[in-house]
């Protein structure tokens, strides 16, 4: 008798603590609930739990690589702390670079030969490759000059859904499919460590006019960020006086 309590006893004690487990941890607890409902909310927490810790670290390296319809390929390379202080690099497939270094109030830009020409619309006369610095106040940048002002936009949005478990660069990690009725065509796929700290890893855009793949890390590394030397400074004082 006292095996059969004792046996019915555990039975209603695994019962109670799945409950427990299923209200404390709600939708991100496997097994819980199987509505759809349920699904997206567990989805939609795993990828605000990602976005939080994100916007805590105090720096990651941010990899982007676009491909256009046209066949048109770019890429970009921010090193950041996510507030003031940042490098970056943009580059084409026509050979059009721009480089900035941004410390706090001042940015430090490098547009290589064929970004100004680009930019001109034409070949500048020089053929000289263009190896100076222009330094600038950053509050000078502008939406749309290419310049990064460090920051990155880490937010929940749209519709979320599990897309199954995926792997990036030998890490596990949950790929969460989000599409927002705003951008009509595209999706986003998210990659979610599951080890570890749930880091975003990656980002897989695909939209009518464009693929873009966004990738993390270097998460809560050293940023080391320095102006150029003086002598690698554009002087242009006396310009447009």
């Amino acid at each position: 008798m006292a095996m059969t309590l004792g046996g019915s006893m555990g039975k209603t004690s695994t019962v109670v603590t799945a409950m427990v487990a299923c209200l404390m941890f709600g939708v991100t607890v496997t097994g819980c609930s199987g509505d759809a409902a349920t699904d997206e909310r567990s989805a939609w927490q795993s990828l605000d739990d990602a976005h939080r810790t994100m916007e805590s670290l105090t720096s990651v390296t941010i990899e982007a690589e676009t491909t256009r319809t046209d066949g048109e390929r770019s890429t970009s390379v921010l090193r950041t702390d996510l507030k003031s202080t940042c490098t970056f690099r943009s580059s084409s497939e026509s050979g059009a670079a721009l480089e900035q270094i941004r410390i706090k109030e001042t940015d430090y830009i490098r547009p290589n030969r064929a970004y100004l020409d680009q930019w001109a619309g034409r070949e500048t006369p020089s053929g000289a490759e263009q190896d100076r610095w222009i330094k600038k106040t950053s509050s000078d940048s502008v939406p749309g000059d290419g310049l990064s002002d460090c920051t990155w936009p880490f937010a929940a949005f749209g519709k979320v859904k599990e897309g199954g478990p995926a792997e990036v660069d030998g890490r596990p990690a949950l790929a969460l499919v989000v599409t927002d009725a705003e951008d009509k065509g595209g999706t986003y796929t998210f990659h979610v460590a599951t080890e570890g700290k749930p880091y975003l890893l990656k980002v897989d855009y695909k939209g009518t006019d464009l693929r873009t793949t966004t990738t993390f890390s270097d998460f809560g590394k050293p940023l080391k960020v320095e102006p150029p030397a003086d002598d690698e400074l554009l002087d242009l004082r006396g310009v447009g006086g």
